[in-house]
């Protein structure tokens, strides 16, 4: 433990967060409203975010046994709000989706969060807000390396090229984290379906090539390079997408680190990506690796308007 961090201090902090937990209801049982549990309505939540889809993830994520998940499965299915089926990819895995009760329900989940958030904030000056917002992102970060000091990146496979499942799992993330996220809808879920398809039609080019990260069949995150669909010497940085669940255990940065070492061992002079202001942790990411912002703009490319970004790097 760092010496700047006393025990008070430490204890005072712990007394804060109890606090949180009390006055969000989270101990109690008809959380947000409902007559459901705490852990089945987070389960509702994370199903809708699309962080988890299968039985076997929500262990980890909600920290339960696997026979408390079980039962929370067969309970929500019952009830109508989940629909379990078999995965075809591995069939001793099931995957979990929301029903159309369950996304009625996610929705009133939502509105209920909202406005207990606005509610508690209405009242906070604009500069409070914000030391809030900071100190609570600052505060989630610290949490997950804690609890990713001991995950063991040697576990993760790596997988170069087109491999089965590759296009769909990197859309789907694409879709579910950026619809919940920034409100992106069916444009840019086509786009990045449509175009990553295209460039997966390349990808014996040597100009070209993908990342991806995995344990097990469950992708983690993936990032591609694409060095045909800009002028020649400049490689196009597309599609990094780091999964909700795997963010903090440096994924991102081992992709990036293997994207980088593509560009640069091919000979490309640069490399480009577009994105948007506000996304700071793959922007850290971006400038660790030698990107620079370069420009930006309103546009609407991605279906939403947004402050488009773009980062360049030149060959180290």
């Amino acid at each position: 433990m760092s010496q700047l961090v006393s025990i008070q201090r430490i204890d005072e902090l712990r007394e804060v967060s109890r606090d949180i937990v009390r006055q969000l209801g989270f101990m109690q049982k008809g959380l947000a409203g409902t007559a459901l549990s705490p852990s089945a309505v987070h389960t509702i939540i994370e199903l809708g975010y699309g962080t988890v889809t299968n039985a076997s993830d929500l262990g980890d994520m909600l920290h339960l046994e696997k026979s408390s998940v079980s039962r929370l499965v067969q309970k929500l299915a019952e009830d109508g709000l989940i629909e379990v089926r078999s995965n075809p990819a591995d069939r001793r895995s099931r995957q979990i989706g929301l029903t159309k009760d369950g996304k009625a329900l996610l929705k009133s989940l939502e509105d209920f969060g909202r406005k207990q958030m606005k509610s508690a904030f209405e009242h906070l000056a604009k500069d409070d807000l914000t030391k809030v917002e900071t100190g609570l992102t600052l505060f989630a970060k610290a949490l997950r390396r804690e609890k990713s000091r001991d995950f063991n990146t040697n576990a993760v496979e790596l997988r170069q090229g087109y491999c089965p499942g590759v296009i769909a799992s990197v859309v789907g993330l694409h879709a579910s984290y950026y619809a919940t996220k920034y409100g992106f809808g069916a444009i840019f879920e086509r786009k990045v379906a449509t175009e990553m398809s295209e460039f997966m039609g390349r990808i014996g080019s040597p100009a070209n090539t993908t990342f991806s990260a995995f344990i097990g069949e469950t992708l983690l995150g993936s990032v591609s390079l694409d060095g045909e669909d800009l002028e020649k010497g400049v490689s196009h940085l597309r599609w990094f997408i780091v999964s909700p669940e795997s963010q903090g255990m440096g994924i991102g940065n081992l992709l990036l680190e293997k994207a980088t070492s593509f560009v640069d061992a091919a000979g490309f002079e640069q490399t480009r990506l577009w994105t948007f202001k506000g996304l700071d942790a793959a922007r850290y990411l971006y400038e660790k690796h030698d990107f620079e912002l370069v420009h930006e703009k309103h546009g609407k490319q991605w279906g939403t308007e947004v402050i488009e970004q773009e980062f360049e790097r030149k060959r180290t």
